[in-house]
């Protein structure tokens, strides 16, 4: 089954044991009684319409998607094939409990048993689920069974940067589990989920509550303490409603330059008596846009002009693929932006565990979100041409051009956009969802732009990130790589570059391959590589920011497979330019805005 052939890059990083990943997966929700399940499981590969597998000849790590080195299969899941995983587990729960199997992602379509028993099924590569398995446990030990399909580029579901095909600006595909995998035990009548709004303005948190349909008790009772460093700031209770306002006096204000965040506590109450508590957090914070004394309109942060500058993230490694080898693995990428001056990341097509939007709340991180892509590519020629024309392609008819034309197609990246903007929405690092990007499956952009801003009117909507910009959303949002940079055409919207740069250096003993790399323009070594990217930053950025320019993304954190533009080499061993020198020109950047 060994049929992908890596090469050594590897990571400082070692996998923890004998459970990789153990933290608690769900930082927003916390709860005591929970079992992480990652670790060896039984695996076996068969063609699509063969039946469950009577045995199972190889183990793989989860949460290690199977093209990755550190699950020890090392098999590239083709689209006529089922993987499928086995585990045995035990788990102790009263009469008055139930049990939840959460899964952080698996990528595409799975399929789930306990006990020889169908329990139900998921589609979507990118974002949380889970079942109540209570009905389908035995005492002692009880067996589950997961089959996943990934048919890749194949089909037109979101697949981001995933490709069968590799090369330039696309890798190795993920299929199968790719998140922690775990247990909780909860009371039948518990918290469901929560979703926290701060609002600054008035020194407030909504609070709103989803219970567990088993909650029908005459007297139910919602709790909810917030607390700063330690000490009580606000508390509240509700009985017949499903949200509540905590006021929050004195706002301590969530910002890059320091982070505060409040300790949130909710508690059910059921006839008197707590049944069920949660632990969780939140960050006073507001993202908006004004107009400065110039015209330009400026991004802002608590409402204060705010440049923003750092890194296209894709979350990629070597051995580990969409899964960091370990949380200190994932925090390092996170941790290198801040060092090097930066305030904010893009995270491009791909979503992070929750423990990562967790890290960049703590550590004062802004972060743009991508929605990961589906659809089709468009030719190089076409976006050439767009370039040189400056006609940009509608995304309103035609939609076979973008892998559109299917209305269920459309409806399910609706669906997933929705999911995610659910899933994350609790983030106060998130300041911008961006729906698509380069065109790759874009579709009725400006109508996605309204849909987004009214669903989550509290951040701002990058509507159609580069090339087939339609006119709508909050940002006038550019790729530039092969041109100098230059200041914007006057519309009701931010100015921000989303990518640019890309300068390559290949650092022998540290690449995917020494046959083909990719990037936008080379340099022999260090100090090339340092003083281009000094005079990029001080010749086009800088003079640009009194100009209206609000935004800049460097494209990118790390090397990924055949690309080398990144700040570090895809291993983490090497910093290609010195980090001070970066930081000082970075922080020259935020004081621009002034001028």
């Amino acid at each position: 089954m060994r049929d992908l052939i890596h090469n050594n890059l590897t990571t400082p990083w070692k996998v923890d044991q004998p459970i990789p990943l153990p933290e608690y997966p769900r930082p927003q929700m916390v709860r005591g009684n929970w079992l992480n399940l990652n670790g060896w499981w039984d695996c076996a590969i068969q063609k699509l319409e063969a039946p469950k597998p009577a045995s199972y000849e190889e183990k793989i790590l989860v949460p290690f998607a199977p093209e990755s080195r550190l699950s020890g299969v090392e098999h590239i899941l083709q689209p006529d094939e089922k993987l499928w995983y086995r585990r045995s587990f035990t788990v102790s729960h009263a009469e008055d409990q139930v049990v939840h199997l959460h899964f952080g992602a698996v990528d595409f379509a799975c399929e789930l048993w306990v006990n020889d028993s169908k329990v139900g099924e998921h589609w979507g590569g990118y974002l949380p689920f889970s079942f109540d398995i209570t009905s389908f446990l035995i005492k002692g030990e009880n067996e589950l069974v997961l089959a996943c399909t990934d048919a890749t580029e194949a089909e037109l579901h979101q697949k981001g940067k995933q490709r069968l095909e590799t090369g330039g600006i696309w890798y190795t595909s993920v299929s199968g589990i790719w998140q922690t995998v775990w247990l909780e035990v909860l009371p039948r009548q518990h918290i469901r989920s929560l979703k926290l709004t701060p609002n600054l303005d008035a020194s407030n948190l909504l609070v709103e509550i989803a219970l567990s349909e088993a909650v029908d008790a005459v007297q139910v009772e919602l709790e909810a303490i917030a607390s700063f460093v330690g000490q009580e700031v606000a508390r509240e209770s509700i009985t017949s409603a499903s949200q509540m306002l905590l006021y929050i006096p004195n706002p301590q204000k969530w910002h890059p330059d320091h982070p505060y965040l409040y300790d949130l506590t909710l508690k059910l109450k059921i006839d008197g008596k707590v049944v069920d508590e949660v632990g969780s957090y939140f960050g006073m914070r507001k993202f908006g846009k004004i107009r400065d004394g110039k015209g330009f309109w400026r991004f802002t942060l608590n409402d204060e002009p705010i440049f923003q500058f750092g890194p296209l993230d894709q979350g990629y490694f070597p051995e580990g693929l969409y899964t960091a080898p370990s949380e200190e693995a994932m925090l390092f990428d996170i941790e290198y932006a801040k060092k090097i001056g930066c305030n904010m990341i893009r995270k491009h097509v791909k979503v992070e565990p929750a423990r990562w939007y967790y890290a960049c709340d703590r550590l004062g991180m802004i972060v743009w979100q991508d929605m990961p892509n589906g659809g089709r590519t468009t030719k190089d020629a076409v976006v050439a041409f767009t370039f040189t024309s400056g006609i940009h392609r509608s995304d309103i008819r035609r939609l076979h051009r973008f892998g559109r034309e299917d209305p269920e197609n459309r409806e399910e990246y609706r669906q997933e956009l929705k999911q995610l903007i659910d899933s994350l929405y609790h983030f106060p690092c998130i300041a911008v969802w961006v729906p698509f990007n380069e065109s790759w499956g874009q579709f009725h952009a400006i109508l996605t732009s309204y849909w987004v801003k009214g669903y989550d009117p509290t951040r701002l909507v990058d509507h159609a990130s580069g090339w087939f910009d339609q006119g709508g959303g909050d940002f006038q949002s550019r790729h530039v790589y092969v041109k100098p940079l230059s200041a914007s055409q006057p519309d009701e919207r931010i100015l921000a570059v989303t990518e640019f740069g890309g300068y390559t250096m290949q650092v022998d003993g540290h690449v995917y391959t020494e046959k083909k790399r990719f990037g936008y323009g080379h340099y022999a070594d260090a100090a090339s590589l340092t003083a281009a990217y000094l005079r990029l930053l001080e010749e086009q950025v800088k003079p640009l920011i009194p100009l209206g320019l609000s935004v800049a993304i460097y494209t990118q954190t790390t090397d990924i497979e055949t690309e080398i533009n990144g700040y570090l080499t895809y291993d983490r061993k090497v910093e290609k330019m010195d980090h001070t020198r970066l930081r000082q020109a970075h922080l020259e950047l935020y004081q621009a805005i002034n001028e």
